[in-house]
């Protein structure tokens, strides 16, 4: 049961990771901003205001 624990945790941190990897690569692609934000939004563990928003305020 720990071995299970320990490994949920480390899946946890990788999609935690690999959330931040996508929301850096898709800030910086040249989409249009509606479609960003709607890829920002549909990711797991996504921060609850995009980036596009943080930066103005």
């Amino acid at each position: 049961m720990i071995l299970v624990a320990i490994v949920a945790e480390l899946m946890e941190e990788y999609t935690a990771l690999l959330t931040r990897v996508l929301e850096h690569l898709v800030h910086d692609a040249p989409f249009p901003r509606r479609i960003r934000f709607l890829i920002l939004r549909s990711l797991p563990f996504a921060s609850p205001t995009p980036r596009l928003l943080q930066a103005r305020a």
